[in-house]
């Protein structure tokens, strides 16, 4: 029997009718496209992001806000170069997905570096399960699918609304991790973290006011923050470490860092553990910026539900 909570979507006859007809265009071209030589999707990437960035006048927008909002202080000029670096970096995120679904294993293991495996492999020796928090960066499908090859993971994740696209979407990402579970089973994410197993979790969006709190993210001094990540951080026997990944600048594939387990963490102070958890993600952002999802309505949420909302 299947250990996965969301059952391994199988193929319908229903997929070959009109409506999944656009989908089934998409997925040719995302296949074929990702045979190409890895450096040209990079380029044709960039050239589709900047095509987006000229188009897609409503994510542009959210974007810039997101940054306005977050680097208040970052030159206008600074800020709209980021923003121009991060639209490309969202056209090679379409080109990496179809990289995660359907490279070969050789052809995904050559491009990645994975270092700090040792704390994960320590806290498992010692019989820990492992909270691996990680964010949205745009090269998050590689990134899930070349990790797994150094270390299989149970992954917490959304599935897809369109059927065909979760059929496609869920053994590309679980090709080589353990297993998933849908973004509902959170007994199944802590019974896999009891039973020591290594577990994804992104805490970094904003997933409204259901177990949210708020507290600071970058100068946005109250941001709904969720404080579902503590119900499994405070799993007895439990590290947490964050996964800070990247697309290295040279063009040579990829970088993944897992740190040492967060000290002193969690603690019985919702607020406390929730700010250390954000501070602990606008870190690992700073460091690649232009390759974070900043097209995301990170601020949608308010404290109150007549304030304003910073997005108008």
């Amino acid at each position: 029997m299947s250990k996965n909570k969301v059952l391994q979507p199988n193929f319908k006859l229903s997929f070959l009718l009109p409506k999944y007809w656009l989908t089934w265009v998409g997925v040719f071209i995302m296949y074929s496209i990702s045979w190409l030589p890895y450096k040209f999707q990079l380029f044709l990437g960039r050239m589709i992001g900047r095509l987006l960035m000229k188009i897609g006048s409503s994510r542009k927008k959210v974007a810039l806000r997101n940054l306005e909002l977050c680097f208040p202080d970052m030159p206008e000029e600074e800020r709209l170069e980021l923003l121009k670096k991060n639209f490309e970096s969202t056209g090679i995120a379409l080109f990496e997905t179809g990289m995660g679904w359907w490279w070969p294993d050789w052809r995904v293991k050559r491009k990645f570096t994975v270092t700090g495996l040792e704390h994960i492999e320590k806290a498992k020796a010692e019989g820990q399960g492992v909270l691996i928090l990680a964010m949205h960066y745009l090269c998050a499908e590689i990134i899930g699918r070349g990790f797994g090859h150094a270390h299989p993971l149970v992954i917490f994740y959304r599935p897809h609304n369109n059927q065909l696209m979760e059929f496609f979407q869920f053994r590309g990402r679980g090709r080589s991790n353990e297993y998933m579970l849908g973004k509902k089973d959170v007994k199944g994410l802590i019974k896999a973290i009891r039973t020591g197993e290594s577990c994804l979790y992104l805490p970094d969006q904003d997933y409204g006011r259901n177990r949210s709190i708020f507290v600071p993210f970058f100068d946005v001094k109250e941001t709904a923050s969720t404080t579902g990540t503590l119900i499994f951080a405070r799993q007895s026997n439990t590290k947490t470490m964050m996964m800070i990944p990247k697309r290295n600048d040279d063009g040579s594939g990829y970088t993944v860092e897992i740190t040492p387990p967060l000290d002193n963490f969690p603690t019985n102070d919702d607020v406390t553990d929730v700010t250390r958890i954000n501070q602990e993600v606008e870190k690992a952002v700073l460091r690649k910026p232009e390759q974070y999802m900043w097209l995301h309505r990170r601020f949608k949420t308010r404290p109150n539900e007549t304030d304003a909302s910073l997005y108008k």
